[in-house]
């Protein structure tokens, strides 16, 4: 049943005054349900109950306020997605400190201004390759008093074990049986909760300060429209360093489903499989990966199965389309869908566990093409947005009022408004309390009343939905004084070739627009064998004159959507897929476009050489 607009507004209005005590009020409620479930050594499935995760948390919590730490004094976590990580964030938060998030795939240099700028005295780190980070640099960071390792040996002295901190935490408690229902206590909505330090897509990074405000603000808005139940299944995979993975762990507090989570990216679909979640989310690439391996098998097989496929992709799309538009659909199509469902696309809902009621993505635009693409076969990617700077969420499609090619509705209790030049902004709890040690950078982004400009351009529909545009700095004129919006031609040809990793599209200034492509390595091993070509390097393949030929398809079928100014005229088969460890994309999979031009500066400057 949908919830009122002014019910949601009131679910908002009543939420809890930090993360604690949204812990703490989600155990008592939920004590015998499952909370996590999560893959041991050996790779077996393992539930932990809600009063399980509470008696866990407590320990690592109190642990902390051992070992020193004060509210809001900084605790990092380097780590992949796991279920430690998720337990030490708890923690951090119930023992009234602020998380410092860090990636796993963060440099050293790096790492260590991200602990120095956030002060952080205590870090989780994952194992040795992360501790190795942090002994490189241990002469920068005086004020890191100890680690605290997931996994592997420690010394005993900088360095223990997570285990030794429970001891440490349980005996502290045994002590001290209220200090962290008087931390909890004394835990204000506007004490700072996380320091999320963006990537972006220039310079260094900034620290987001986000108070628990934000984050309870972000649970209370998830539960409000009703879309998700405490029988609902989520599997999480996302990076929890990024927003996005901290919003749903306080929408799980809010709601209490429980959570199955292994941040290991090539396991996601065989696991997908075994534990068959009612919901995920993501970022744009896994869709995009997905579809490029459905549609790249189906075209490789040829004959009666890709006819019977692209059939079903038709019937599909027309059934969507109706129905979206909230149109019959005739009888004589419904038949064929049935047969569609059946054949086809039962078979493709089948490989994400059979039971998803529906995707979120966000962190990246997805193409409307894929999203239309995936309704066909009777899975909902909803689309959501946000930054860092909104605590990630802002905007979201549901279940019963979205629109395929926005990213929905403003979350309750929060304002939009577009200004003169298109930018969007935005206002509302989440909204960061500015960048930590950056005052004039702070001020630049917000208002004196409030008011966060994203950066993005966009525009409102008559019922409220907001479709994103292009992001403001990288929207650019030709020499020719014609404006080119990069990433939805980008996303267009995305959808269009399922071997595509990235397309880089540049032009600003030139006479005509180029791009650099990327192909996706999975997609290219498939192809090669195929082709005669399998066990070849990757570099030999993606170069290979049939591959030219085949990518060169795709991009002339690109060219016959755009207008003229924008079709792309030269381009070029990198040699390798883009990486976070060269810098050229953020690992929220987002391109760094003055990176990536500056890395391949040769190859752009050939496209527009005389002669």
């Amino acid at each position: 049943m949908a919830v009122s607009a002014a019910e949601q507004l009131k679910i908002v209005e009543n939420r809890a005054r930090n993360v604690g005590e949204m812990f703490l009020d989600r155990v008592r409620a939920s004590g015998p349900r499952e909370a996590f479930r999560y893959p041991d050594e050996n790779e077996n499935w393992v539930s932990m109950t809600w009063a399980e995760t509470g008696e866990e948390v407590s320990k690592i919590a109190a642990g902390l306020v051992a070992l020193g730490i004060e509210p809001e004094q900084r605790v990092a976590i380097a780590s992949n997605t796991r279920i430690e990580w998720i337990l030490a964030d708890l923690a951090v938060n119930l023992a009234g400190a602020a998380t410092t998030t860090v990636y796993p795939t963060t440099v050293s240099a790096d790492v260590a201004y991200i602990l120095s700028d956030s002060d952080s005295r205590i870090v989780f780190a994952e194992d040795a390759e992360q501790l190795a980070k942090l002994r490189e640099k241990r002469t920068e960071l005086p004020n890191v008093t100890k680690v605290v390792l997931f996994e592997g040996e420690a010394d005993g002295d900088w360095v223990i074990s997570l285990d030794e901190l429970k001891r440490l935490g349980a005996a502290y408690l045994a002590e001290h049986p209220d200090v962290l229902t008087e931390r909890v206590a004394n835990t204000d909505s506007e004490s700072l909760a996380t320091l999320i330090y963006t990537s972006g897509t220039t310079g260094r990074p900034k620290g987001v300060r986000l108070v628990h405000d934000c984050w309870t603000y972000e649970g209370a808005a998830v539960a409000a429209p009703g879309s998700l139940s405490i029988d609902d299944l989520e599997y999480r995979w996302l990076p929890m360093a990024h927003s996005f993975g901290k919003v749903l762990a306080t929408a799980q507090l809010a709601i209490g489903y429980p959570c199955a989570v292994d941040g290991r990216v090539p396991n996601i679909v065989d696991n997908l499989a075994v534990v068959r979640p009612t919901f995920m989310g993501a970022a744009p690439r896994i869709f995009e990966k997905a579809y490029g391996r459905i549609v790249g098998m189906m075209e490789e097989e040829g004959g009666v199965k890709l006819k019977l496929f692209r059939w079903a992709e038709q019937v599909g799309l027309q059934v969507s389309r109706l129905t979206r538009a909230g149109k019959p659909v005739p009888l004589s199509l419904k038949i064929q869908h049935a047969v569609a469902d059946k054949l086809v696309f039962s078979k493709i809902r089948a490989r994400f566990g059979g039971r998803v009621r529906f995707f979120i993505s966000g962190a990246a635009a997805l193409s409307t093409e894929i999203a239309e693409w995936f309704h066909a076969a009777g899975i909902l990617v909803m689309e959501g947005y946000g930054l860092t700077e909104t605590s990630a969420g802002a905007f979201v499609n549901h279940p019963d009022d979205f629109k395929i090619g926005t990213v929905g509705k403003v979350f309750p209790g929060s304002q939009v408004r577009i200004a003169e030049d298109g930018e969007i902004l935005i206002k509302g709890p989440n909204v960061m309390r500015g960048y930590h040690n950056l005052e004039g950078e702070s001020a630049s982004a917000l208002t004196e009343d409030g008011w966060l400009a994203t950066g993005d351009i966009g525009e409102l529909d008559e019922d409220g939905f907001l479709r994103i545009t292009d992001r403001k700095k990288d929207l650019f004129k030709t020499s020719g004084g014609k404006y080119v919006a990069p990433s939805h031609i980008e996303g267009q040809f995305k959808a269009i070739c399922p071997l595509a990793s990235q397309m880089v599209v540049h032009g600003a200034e030139r006479k005509f627009c180029s791009a650099l492509i990327t192909l996706d390595p999975d997609a290219v091993a498939a192809w090669a064998e195929s082709h005669g070509m399998a066990g070849r390097p990757y570099a030999e393949v993606v170069t290979s004159e049939e591959m030219k030929r085949v990518v060169a398809g795709h991009v002339e079928e690109l060219n016959s959507r755009l207008n003229r100014w924008e079709t792309i005229k030269k381009w070029a088969i990198l040699e390798n897929d883009l990486t976070v460890e060269a810098g050229e994309i953020t690992p929220s999979m987002k391109v760094k476009r003055r990176v990536v031009e500056e890395h391949y500066a040769d190859i752009l400057d050939s496209f527009y050489a005389e002669g």
